[in-house]
């Protein structure tokens, strides 16, 4: 049987056990206990990778607001469910109760509902960080249908993409948003985008700037007037397990990004049951994840998991360096945040400033800290353990994607201890395997591989919508039966793992994972450009920046001017977290006699690591390599 909180090593080694041998008793147990349904399941878990077809819960109803709101209200009605912390440090933080929230998640569910939208369809949310961010997806959870949240930095195009891939029926943003001393212009993007987006019939707008913007008739409805005159009472639609929650778009490593579909039930159990135990939540705790809920992080642990569990989120709509890189201290110390979550890349930046940023502020009340969205270096890890937990807080290194839902590997607190750079042990119910290039498993420690994970777990990606044939091969092809993450990773003497980056071409940049194709494609639109190869490389602050190879049509053409236009297109097809850090103008690209684009040669002159290049004279052109050598930035 499953216990709901791991409180020691003894728990974690019980449950972990349990998990592996009997998912079915476990999984089932966790949900029976822990969870309010409407109906209960016929079976616990059905399943086959080979097709690949995944259910948890098959047979169970439910609503996943009702586990995240009603349950709470009569015990904890009066307590903060959301801690709205705004852009500007002089206005006011909003703390919505339960009880509020469970209002005002009404409210817009019936305004979704006026406008025509039921249950299945598909809406698309590109918001900043407010609340309406957050209670615009419980709206639409509430009435089944179905939540696309757009990151509020990507481009219209970007956006354009995402609503017509899913054929959403509506749009929700606002007239703007605060972004530090910024502002960004929602609207005006979300006009360009629906240029192209004929099957948006309504646009919800709210007021966030309180500026002028224009408003297309029978297309554009302010919500503020909507809100005022909708009922407070909306009953839950009764969803089936399986019934998609969200989709979350990913970038691929080519062509579209992918749609990734999460389904009810299992998503719920697993992410409220993986914040619990990682984040050791306790009912007085204040939990601060600084993610946006435009990705997974955002979703499953600023949303779901905290609310299903009964807690207090905090939401902050700025930026670590606004006013000055003091900010998330002094939030931490004004709202005496007991656990925080946040990226490396921002542990990165924050260390370059020094401890005067740190000092001036009592962050005593932490006592857990996390990193997510890639690995962190051991530079980082001391510096977040030593100067912000104090060498007292455990520091829980999550690994997971948009695809898993749900954190798969990490320390847990009390259980056992994190280790520098090791994201160390497998979640419970999570079956890690390293796999060698030709599809044999790696038995016992002190070996790397590919990470395949060999058993399903509750809050897995179902398909990618619209095209289960690409789920099946992005994920279910390369080794049989398994799931394949698409990382690289090592298991030491002690079985613990540390993920070692890509094994495909996606970067991640400040924790976002870029498709270097979309980014290539844009660049080679660019009339002077004959064609493009990006690769990462090591950077001091994002983990990992953007270096671009771009080969001219005419060298004579190369200027400081061509390389702003170029991440000027970038910015505009994608978004600015794509742009690149460096650019160098080639004569060509190093390929292989088949025409490949030999991207590992490029990856290491990148990185100045150009001892071993291999053997280069089988390539089509190895004079190229010298020159790009030469060049290198």
């Amino acid at each position: 049987m499953g216990t709901y909180h791991i409180k020691d090593k003894h728990s974690y080694t019980q449950n972990y056990k349990t998990s592996i041998e009997d998912p079915e008793t476990f999984w089932g147990t966790i949900a029976k206990d822990n969870f309010s349904w409407k109906r209960p399941w016929n079976r616990v878990l059905d399943w086959d990778f080979s097709t690949p077809k995944v259910s948890w819960f098959e047979g169970a109803q439910l609503n996943i607001t009702e586990n995240c709101i009603d349950r709470h209200l009569d015990g904890n009605g009066d307590k903060t469910a959301i801690l709205f912390e705004p852009n500007d440090p002089n206005a006011a933080s909003e703390a919505i109760s339960y009880k509020e929230l469970h209002k005002r998640v009404n409210k817009f569910a019936n305004i979704l509902k006026s406008k025509g939208i039921q249950k299945g369809d598909r809406v698309c949310v590109y918001l900043p960080m407010i609340p309406e961010l957050a209670i615009s997806i419980l709206a639409c959870a509430r009435i089944g249908a179905i939540h696309s949240v757009v990151f509020a930095g990507f481009s219209a195009t970007a956006l354009a993409s995402r609503i017509n891939d899913c054929d959403c029926k509506m749009l929700i943003t606002s007239d703007g948003g605060y972004r530090g001393a910024k502002t960004i212009d929602l609207k005006s993007i979300a006009d360009e985008a629906l240029l192209e987006c004929s099957g948006i019939e309504s646009v919800l707008v709210v007021k966030r700037l309180h500026s002028e913007i224009p408003m297309v008739k029978d297309r554009d409805f302010w919500l503020q007037p909507l809100l005022e005159d909708a009922s407070e009472l909306c009953d839950a639609e009764v969803m089936d397990a399986e019934d998609p929650l969200f989709i979350l778009y990913t970038s691929g490593s080519t062509g579209q990004p992918k749609g990734m579909v999460h389904t009810t039930a299992g998503y719920m159990v697993y992410a409220a049951y993986s914040f619990k135990n990682i984040f050791q939540y306790e009912p007085d705790d204040i939990y601060w994840c600084t993610a946006d809920i435009g990705w997974i992080t955002g979703h499953s642990y600023i949303v779901y998991g905290p609310l299903l569990n009964g807690a207090t989120t905090v939401m902050f709509e700025g930026v670590p360096s606004y006013p000055d890189y003091g900010r998330f201290w002094s939030i931490v110390e004004k709202h005496k945040v007991t656990q925080f979550y946040t990226a490396p890349t921002a542990i990165r930046a924050l260390a370059k400033e020094g401890l005067e940023v740190v000092e001036p502020y009592d962050i005593s009340s932490l006592k857990i800290i996390g990193t997510v969205g890639e690995p962190i270096n051991e530079e980082a890890w001391h510096w977040y353990n030593d100067h912000i937990g104090k060498r007292k807080c455990p520091i829980v290194d999550t690994w997971w994607q948009t695809e898993t839902g749900g954190i798969m590997i990490s320390p847990i607190p009390n259980s056992f201890e994190g280790k520098p750079t090791f994201a160390t042990l497998p979640f419970v119910g999570v079956i890690p395997a390293l796999m060698d290039e030709n599809g044999i498993e790696l038995k016992g420690n002190s070996v790397e591989g590919r990470l395949c994970i060999k058993f399903p777990w509750p809050s897995m990606a179902r398909t990618i919508w619209g095209n289960h044939q690409r789920y099946k091969e992005t994920y279910f092809s390369a080794y049989d039966n398994m799931y394949f993450t698409g990382d690289g990773a090592l298991r030491d003497e002690n079985g613990h793992y540390r993920i070692t980056g890509r094994v495909d071409d996606v970067i991640i940049v400040s924790g976002h994972n870029l498709g270097t194709a979309p980014i290539e494609d844009a660049i080679n639109e660019h009339p002077a450009v004959a064609e493009s190869a990006i690769v990462g490389y090591p950077h001091h602050i994002k983990g990992s920046a953007l270096y671009g190879y771009v080969t001219l049509k005419n060298a004579n053409n190369s200027s400081e001017a061509l390389k702003a236009e170029i991440n000027q297109l970038i910015s505009k097809q994608i978004g600015p977290i794509a742009k690149l850090n460096k650019i160098q103008f080639t004569t060509g690209l190093p390929k292989t006699r088949s025409g490949k684009i030999m991207r590992r040669i490029l990856r290491k002159i990148a990185s100045k690591d150009t001892s071993n290049l291999g053997d280069i004279s089988t390539l089509l052109n190895p004079e190229v390599v010298e020159m790009i050598m030469e060049n290198s930035q």
